[in-house]
């Protein structure tokens, strides 16, 4: 049984709660605002296997994490679904005490395939990133001409294992995707699973970020309750990212995210491990600090939680807060697909 250490702050007083674990810089998508097809081509060079963290040393950084105050298991990439045998890290960590919700967040393109494996290996539920239900913007959104069908069997499969709630992404871009948002909430409106709405954020450094290109949610909010009437409703839990809403009429509840007009920095509880062993602090950060290293020259848990608990207790961090005062070009940041959103 994991032994809780005395919870850990940052200097702002932050408390370390959610772990999310990118086990892949590999995708089978390649959209545009994260992972474009002119960069990631067939001659990019992706992190070699020997260079990723082992599922045995992420279940032992899991476990230290969770003495640390860890309660929520994110998986992601990349695409964790195209990491070999990614069922058999869910089990591994499925048996870490400690650990009140574990899941996975997939593009969901192989999740029909993967969706009893998964949940037989002990996962909670999914989040699915899906950022348009049109075929012709959906195709150009994932950069690889693909159908949204799939994806929507993907959800099926899950939702009949019990792989639930189901929580599926779209990020808005004004001009690209903004037109559909309501036929997105429509569709999923009734199904339990619980469509969020995000702000198109500048993670990374390659997708062109334009603020004229952000939609606020403040606008969602009101295109959406014009047609299908929703009403605020209480966060869940402290840190939650989501704004939630319900349908006036009982038929479920959608969610938007607004860190670029409404930062939560206050209340962000999220560390984030990245593939090659990388404890990066926020999503917007330049650099992480490398756990693998230490790991393999032979370090003990007790010296690795000095690590991670130095890492935390010093924590700065709050990019979104502090966008709008910044002049200049923007810090080079970590990109996306090692950070898993």
């Amino acid at each position: 049984m994991n032994q809780m250490l005395q919870t850990v702050h940052d200097t702002l007083g932050r408390p370390i709660r959610d772990l999310r674990i990118s086990v892949t810089d590999r995708c089978n998508f390649r959209c545009p605002y994260c992972m474009p097809a002119e960069v990631y081509g067939e001659r990019y060079r992706f992190l070699p296997r020997a260079a990723l963290l082992t599922y045995e040393e992420v279940t032992r950084l899991t476990r230290l994490f969770v003495r640390l105050g860890v309660t929520k298991v994110r998986v992601t990439g990349g695409e964790p679904l195209v990491r070999s045998e990614v069922e058999v890290l869910i089990a591994m960590l499925a048996g870490v005490d400690g650990i009140e919700d574990l899941t996975v967040t997939t593009n969901g393109y192989l999740l029909a395939d993967y969706a009893l494996a998964l949940k037989d290996a002990g996962l909670h539920r999914v989040t699915v990133s899906m950022d348009s239900l049109d075929p012709d913007v959906f195709a150009a959104m994932n950069g690889r001409g693909f159908a949204p069908q799939r994806v929507l069997d993907g959800i099926a499969a899950a939702s009949a294992v019990g792989l639930q709630p189901i929580k599926i992404n779209t990020v808005v871009q004004r001009g690209v995707n903004d037109q559909g948002v309501v036929d997105m909430a429509r569709y999923f409106q009734g199904t339990g699973h619980i469509v969020r709405f995000i702000e198109y954020m500048d993670v990374g450094n390659l997708n062109g970020w334009r603020r004229d290109q952000v939609v606020p949610s403040a606008e969602l909010v009101e295109r959406i309750n014009a047609h299908l009437p929703i009403r605020s409703l209480e966060p869940s839990y402290r840190g939650e990212v989501a704004e939630r809403y319900a349908y006036e009429d009982g038929s479920g509840e959608i969610g938007f995210i607004s860190s670029v007009t409404q930062p939560f920095c206050g209340d962000c509880t999220r560390v984030r491990l990245s593939p090659e062993g990388q404890v990066v602090t926020c999503l917007f950060a330049t650099t992480g600090q490398d756990i693998r290293g230490p790991m393999r020259d032979g370090a003990t848990d007790e010296e690795l939680l000095g690590l991670l608990t130095g890492q935390w207790g010093a924590r700065t961090d709050r990019y979104s807060e502090l966008r709008a005062s910044m002049t200049g070009p923007s810090p080079h940041k970590i990109e996306m697909y090692q950070l898993g959103g």
